[in-house]
């Protein structure tokens, strides 16, 4: 192994290791961050009595989780069940390596260090833990393995509920991993590259996507609440209706890995909605950030941090205000609404994309990307305004309404 190769795996194992503990430690504090948002929202105290402002409380429910006792239902399939939960957990802790969490440092190092000798490492370090040439295709198939542990759990566990709640889950991603998916071909249609960086790089040239393609921003957007199974798609759970879904057997830390799963995924759909669609790691109006330094590479870390954050709260915010759709309803807004517009989506943006760069011959990226901006105003109102007048996504009301109106019409013809 040369010098270069052994500086790569250090620089790699490094960024592993502090990925891998900001990763489960941020999903600890985003629980008490959870109970802290919601009490807020609702005008009363979170939890402000394990350690100063109750930010030990992470640290004492992992305590309680890890020596409570493991309970274990009549007639449960013993190895999938306790597989189900890693089956959960391992894809959402895989889904941060992609993702380029800062702007790439120069490096010039030179060492020699006992038992590896020689080391060497000349270059820009780019801080996603792997530059992948695949980009988000990788996150979008890893995600997706992540329901095998929820439907396997609920299947496992032989109880209705939880059967219930993990099929419920696989009908979910499958409706709207597939909107998802469509959400982002107008993205590669705009830069003809998949991978993070080359994204991040022609929102510099140009503006944030979350302008040009304020379309595949919403959808995408929408899809990750589902993908998520928060508030408002959180059917699989559904307290009221499947007592606690397909974690209802679960106890112990089998239990508090499905919680972990679920935070790490929000983090990661936060991450790559800003990565996509709010320029990553970029510091707007500024040219400094891309020198390669250490002081651009923690202001950009920094930036990503907050914009992350911003999505992590919107997250729960929606979470307590919004309440939870219909099993109807949730399949026809992802099968009837979401599916036909990001096709009809896509073929638009295609046409206009080749309009603008055949037709008008622009070739500046921001004329380009704002000519997109002006049209996504017109098919926003379109969409938002004209289109949309609860028709399609009707309420129990309008249902109800409807129905009492057919029965007037029939008493009247009979």
């Amino acid at each position: 192994m040369t010098a270069a190769e052994k500086g790569y795996w250090i620089f790699t194992l490094l960024k592993l290791i502090g990925i891998f503990t900001i990763t489960m430690v941020g999903v600890a504090l985003l629980t008490l961050m959870e109970r802290k948002v919601s009490a807020w929202m609702q005008n009363r105290r979170g939890p402000n009595r394990v350690g100063w402002a109750g930010l030990l409380q992470p640290a004492a429910d992992g305590v309680k989780n890890i020596i409570k006792e493991e309970t274990l239902p009549a007639e449960v399939n013993m190895g999938i069940f306790i597989l189900a939960p890693a089956l959960a957990f391992i894809p959402a802790l895989l889904l941060g390596a992609a993702i380029p969490w800062a702007a790439p440092m120069r490096v010039d190092w030179d060492a020699h260090l006992p038992l590896l000798g020689a080391v060497s490492y000349h270059g820009m370090l780019t801080m996603a833990l792997t530059d992948l040439p695949v980009g988000f295709l990788f996150v979008l198939a890893i995600s997706s393995l992540g329901v095998y542990g929820i439907a396997l759990a609920g299947w496992a566990s032989n109880n209705k509920y939880s059967l219930l709640g993990g099929l419920r889950s696989s009908a979910q991603m499958i409706s709207y991993e597939v909107a998802m998916g469509m959400s982002l071909i107008p993205v590669l249609l705009l830069t003809g590259n998949v991978t993070f960086q080359q994204i991040v790089h022609d929102q510099q040239q140009g503006l944030w996507f979350a302008l040009p393609l304020f379309l595949s921003f919403f959808i995408f957007l929408v899809a990750g609440f589902a993908e998520t199974n928060r508030l408002p798609f959180d059917l699989p759970e559904a307290e009221s209706e499947l007592i606690a879904g397909y974690h209802t057997e679960y106890s112990a830390m089998k239990f508090s890995m499905f919680p972990i799963s679920e935070y790490s995924n929000m983090a990661t759909v936060s991450a790559m909605v800003v990565t996509l669609f709010f320029g990553g790691w970029d510091i707007p109006f500024l040219t400094w950030d891309q020198n390669g330094s250490g002081l651009a590479t923690l202001a950009t870390a920094v930036f990503m941090f907050l914009k992350v954050m911003f999505f992590l709260f919107f997250f729960m915010w929606i979470r307590w205000t919004l309440p939870r759709f219909r099993y109807d309803q949730l399949m026809a807004l992802g099968w009837k609404i979401l599916l036909p517009l990001a096709l009809g989506y896509i073929m638009v943006t295609s046409l206009a994309i080749w309009g603008i760069e055949h037709l008008a011959g622009v070739t500046s990226p921001r004329v380009k990307m704002l000519l997109l901006f002006g049209l996504n105003l017109v098919l926003g109102y379109l969409v938002f305004f004209l289109l949309d007048r609860g028709h399609i996504m009707s309420g129990s009301y309008r249902a109800s309404s409807n129905l009492d109106a057919g029965g007037r019409r029939a008493r009247a013809a009979a």
